[in-house]
């Protein structure tokens, strides 16, 4: 009796990981490869890392934001405090996104850097896994330097600033999940593009970023509330200007987590229908 042997690729992934690496340990080799790129070539990354929201800051809270007066705040602060926790979490999201869109697409498509880990005990999983905590690592670095710098503006009324970094931090995970999930399912970087153009932007315009939501038009109105931008705002504002109560706090924190959870999901789904054929 002859036996079949089933292709080193087409085996299933969850036999696979039975082969590999510990769990933790393979999502870390990622990271360590990630940071032995960064350190190298980190100058390049600066602005990304916590200077684009410091000018957002300064062109917004500091320039346009003199011309704000109070009365028209509903918070009994200046403009630029006003302002300085939602650029924080919009820092953050944009961050995560565009870690999530062309150097995930880049792993697929132009480096092919996936498909060499993938040869390696290394499992699609893990790969995912070791994305998902690199893009954590530089969110939190860009959410400490933006909150440092941030200070000597006079942008925090206290240390809510570390919880608000926090709420940054999550909401940048929260979307860099899905949005890893969408990008391995594409070659087409035109998609990230215009995933960019007319949901990013947008949504850092209109999610309470720059002004309360209560201002846009009610039947519009909606369209910020889905955003998950607007939830990491009103967690941010909550925790450093105050006016959060509990169930509204958790609910904002939920639908953050479901989104991270659910997106990592199905990043890992659609790696292993991508890597390992």
């Amino acid at each position: 009796m002859t036996t079949t042997r089933t292709p080193e690729r087409a085996r299933h992934p969850v036999r696979d990981e039975a082969h590999a690496v510990g769990a933790w340990r393979g999502a870390w080799l990622r990271v360590e490869g990630l940071w032995t790129w960064y350190r190298r070539y980190w100058t390049s990354n600066l602005y990304s890392s916590g200077l684009q929201p410091l000018l957002y800051l300064l062109a917004m809270g500091v320039g346009f934001g003199s011309q704000v007066q109070r009365a028209a705040l509903p918070y009994d602060v200046t403009y630029v405090q006003y302002v300085a926790p939602a650029l924080l979490v919009a820092g953050a999201v944009q961050f995560g996104v565009g870690e999530s869109t062309y150097p995930v697409l880049s792993g697929f498509k132009w480096e092919k850097s996936y498909l060499a880990i993938t040869a390696t005990p290394v499992t699609a999983g893990q790969v995912v896994g070791g994305h998902l905590i690199w893009v954590g690592l530089r969110v939190t670095l860009a959410a400490v330097v933006y909150a440092v710098v941030a200070a000597f503006f006079g942008a925090w009324t206290g240390a809510g600033v570390l919880a608000a970094a926090v709420v940054g931090i999550g909401t940048g995970l929260a979307c860099a999940a899905p949005i890893t999930a969408f990008t391995a399912t594409t070659d087409d970087d035109q998609r990230l593009a215009a995933l960019f153009r007319f949901g990013v932007i947008p949504m850092v315009l209109f999610a309470g970023t720059f002004f309360p939501v209560e201002q846009i038009p009610v039947a519009l109105r909606w369209l910020a509330w889905i955003s998950p931008l607007w939830h990491g705002n009103e967690l941010a504002r909550g925790v450093t200007l105050g006016g959060l109560d509990l169930l509204p706090a958790l609910g904002h924190a939920a639908v953050l987590v479901a989104l991270f959870v659910v997106g990592g999901v199905l990043a890992r789904h659609f790696f292993y229908r991508r890597l390992v054929r």
